[in-house]
């Protein structure tokens, strides 16, 4: 029986993508030494000059990529995502084009090229995000995004300020990163602006994506593009938000990937608390692959170079439950139609091993009840410790319990014997082997 889902096809090559499952984001620029949101630029409506303060002080000198790749493997993650240069405009890498790059602070140095180095070691994925904004660029051109959007010097400088030059500066330093990285197998664009509040917006026509587009298939054939330049791209991505079900476009299912964060900000936050539990963070990444999508969840360095604390906490955990569940989870997708979750379930589903995961968010009481399953499971097991379930297929299960007798079980039904506790897992999982 074929159980693969049709998708919408991508032009790059979205196979390791899809089994991944899982990439971290990380967030890091000037504004983790401000260490009050990523967007601290914009909302406080600072100028350049304000703003250099951070760039002359930027030295993280604990900064260890190698540790960062660690823990990304070690939750299991099958990629990672890093912000070149967000709409601050510092580059992370040695660009040509421009001196508002790391190798100008006193960190004095290229900081991209160790990163994709690492989590390459470590067999992840390279993936760059790049900003379409750039709120220092002498040619970049006032939106309502921008910090000084209501300031008037600003506002009547506009004439002065040749937006093909900008144009021409994002395109370049695109081919920079293609060029002199490796083989990279994602871009993540960030992002086009609707019209709004009385200004022009800025998409595709202003990015000139489909120039840019062209030129980055001519460099890496292969890459993945997400959806952000305002023309389709390969994968869909959704933020911070759980969609209620797999994604279509056009009545399509898309490849898409959910990025979300471990508290209320992408960068670092010193004094954020809205911090989401493990419990919280596995539920998102089980829910997101039982819709057939990729969880990217992010990280913000501080500005020594170091992961937060909190952030280790969360990943450590998220490692824990995968080093027994992590087959539940890479070259998993949602499970075919035919199958029901139960209640505060949910499945994932690998078609090549035709094994169905049943991942129980809050433990019942003896039994979980399947119905449409009887005579289609060979074997059941708790996934942590391989540990039995033994199953009771339809009338069977009548007289199963204490020697009652259960008119209301429906015939088609599978009875799952559970043992009373809950096994010390965050979210224990269910493998059930389908028959062929």
């Amino acid at each position: 029986m074929n159980d693969y889902v049709e998708v919408a096809p991508t032009i790059g090559d979205s196979s390791w993508f899809t089994h991944a499952r899982f990439g971290m984001f990380i967030h890091w620029g000037l504004y983790s030494l401000g260490a009050r949101h990523e967007w601290m630029k914009g909302r406080e409506h600072m100028t350049n000059e304000q703003y250099d303060k951070y760039f002359k002080r930027f030295d993280p000198d604990l900064y260890d990529p190698e540790l960062w790749a660690r823990l990304a493997d070690e939750a299991g993650m099958g990629y990672f995502v890093v912000t070149t240069k967000h709409h601050e405009g510092f580059c992370l890498w040695d660009s040509a084009l421009t001196d508002y790059k790391a190798t100008r602070t006193p960190a004095g140095r290229d900081l991209l090229r160790p990163m994709v180095d690492a989590f390459r070691g470590r067999g992840l994925r390279t993936g760059l995000y790049y900003s379409l904004l750039d709120w220092h660029h002498r040619h970049y051109t006032v939106d309502v995004k921008h910090p000084l959007r209501y300031d008037e010097a600003f506002l009547a400088d506009q004439s002065n300020r040749d937006w093909q030059q900008y144009v021409e500066y994002l395109h370049g330093q695109t081919k920079e990163l293609l060029s002199g990285y490796g083989p990279v197998d994602m871009m993540f664009f960030d992002f086009s602006i609707p019209p709004e509040e009385g200004f022009a917006g800025k998409g595709k026509d202003e990015w000139q994506s489909e120039r840019l587009i062209r030129t980055i298939r001519e460099l890496q054939p292969n890459i993945l593009l997400n959806d952000r330049l305002g023309v389709r791209g390969d994968i869909t991505t959704p933020e911070q938000y759980q969609p209620r079900e797999w994604i279509r476009v056009n009545g399509q299912r898309v490849v898409w990937e959910a990025c979300h964060t471990f508290s209320g900000s992408w960068g670092y936050y010193r004094d954020e608390e809205s911090w989401k539990s493990v419990d919280t963070l596995l539920k998102m990444l089980i829910d997101t692959v039982a819709k057939g999508g990729n969880l990217l969840l992010n990280v913000g360095p501080t500005g020594r170079g170091e992961f937060d604390a909190r952030a280790i906490d969360r990943l450590k955990g998220i490692g824990a439950w995968m080093r027994y569940h992590k087959r539940a989870i890479h070259g998993c997708t949602a499970a075919p139609e035919r199958f029901a979750c139960p209640d505060d379930c949910r499945f994932t589903y690998d078609p090549q091993r035709r094994r169905l995961y049943l991942h129980v968010y809050s433990w019942p009481f003896k039994n979980i009840h399947l119905r449409g399953f009887s005579g289609q499971v060979e074997y059941a097991q708790l996934m942590h410790d391989t540990s039995e379930i033994r199953m009771v297929e339809g009338h069977k299960a009548m007289t199963m319990e204490a020697g009652a007798f259960n008119e209301g079980r429906p015939e088609d039904t599978l009875t799952l014997q559970l043992p009373v506790k809950q096994p010390n897992v965050t979210v224990p999982v269910i493998e059930l082997f389908l028959k062929d």
